[in-house]
């Protein structure tokens, strides 16, 4: 099997052109043609030589592959499904694989955002996500994340990039750093890590690596200010208590090149009243974070609904009371099951 260009830094293409018989330059010009020109093909790398060309076909290759099925919804967003293996790719380490991955295409005014998924599954276990009932089916290669960028029909007019598809990021660690590293690196898309967020249940080990080694924006999902409560939820609690999570990101600066917020799903009867507004006040009590609350996308399996609008309004304005800047995030692309694993998962019952 070939190896995917896709997915190399500037450093891991040194020895390949080294192999190639070319210059150590050579790494730059096909760095060149991989992001800032997105080929399709090497032959497409036209500065190179015809027999190192001929060398890279028969030992690497772009690396690209389409999205497999779509779903468009009436307000412009729009679900792909992208293959984790098949003929002459594998983009998956670890894991059982057989699961198809998602990422989301979001436009809305002058901006367009696209979700990317950086795990086929997932080991978290949250009882309201539909990509943890699916288990874990192993995690995406920098290839295989930056895959999905890269070959929607929207990609080049991509503004932002949020890590909140399917898996938990700081689970995968080292090829979501390498992915953010050849996204704003110069010699890849030079994209300013300002654009690009990822999200986190918390795990703290992969966060202090991210914060530490990135400069990119950060989103805690919380769910429940309450520890018996958000483990009930999110096994996860045991591992990494929410308070010790946000005393741990005190430690950090998100006053200016960077922006910390908590995701914060709305459940009518469980978490929605003003107890959970000013327990969740208190937990970010002194730490610059603003509270985005969603609307919850029902699932299979979850017997709890979404809080209605007066709730959530009600809830916001509770916590802004408390000096505490919270938004309701719109609801998009609910009649295409925009929930994470949704499309995934219809696919494998295929």
């Amino acid at each position: 099997m070939r190896r995917p260009l896709l997915g190399m830094t500037l450093e891991e293409l040194k020895p390949v052109v080294e192999e190639a018989g070319l210059r150590p330059f050579a790494a730059k010009q096909i760095a060149r043609w991989l992001y800032e020109k997105r080929v399709m093909t090497i032959d497409e790398m036209t500065d190179l030589s015809k027999s190192a060309r001929e060398y890279l076909n028969e030992n690497y290759c772009v690396g690209r592959v389409a999205p497999k099925a779509e779903a468009r919804s009436v307000d412009g967003t729009v679900k792909y499904l992208f293959a984790t293996r098949g003929e002459g790719f594998d983009f998956l380490v670890g894991g059982k694989g057989g699961r198809d991955v998602e990422a989301v295409y979001i436009p809305d005014k002058e901006r367009a955002t696209l979700c990317v998924s950086s795990q086929a599954g997932c080991k978290m276990g949250c009882r309201f996500c539909m990509t943890g009932m699916q288990g874990f089916h192993g995690s995406l290669t920098a290839a295989g994340i930056l895959n999905q960028i890269f070959s929607i029909p929207e990609s080049e007019s991509l503004t932002n990039l949020v890590f909140m598809g399917m898996g938990e990021p700081m689970d995968n660690v080292d090829e979501v750093i390498k992915a953010i590293d050849i996204l704003t690196a110069k010699w890849g898309l030079a994209w300013s890590p300002k654009r690009i967020t990822v999200s986190s249940i918390g795990k703290l080990d992969g966060l202090r690596r991210l914060l530490n080694e990135t400069k990119v924006h950060v989103a805690i999902s919380v769910h429940s200010p309450f520890a018996p409560e958000r483990e009930g939820l999110m096994p996860v609690e045991r591992a990494f208590p929410v308070r010790k999570v946000m005393a741990e990101l005190s430690n950090y600066d998100f006053a200016h090149q960077r922006r910390l917020s908590a995701e914060y799903i709305m459940w009518k009867g469980v978490n929605d009243d003003f107890k959970h507004a000013d327990a969740l006040a208190a937990l970010l009590k002194g730490q610059e974070c603003r509270v985005n609350l969603i609307r919850f996308h029902a699932i299979p399996g979850f017997e709890h609904v979404t809080s209605d609008l007066r709730t959530m309004e009600a809830f916001r304005d509770r916590l802004n009371e408390r000096g505490v800047t919270a938004t309701i995030r719109a609801s998009r692309g609910e009649d295409i099951e925009a929930a994470c694993g949704m499309l995934s998962g219809k696919e494998s019952e295929k």
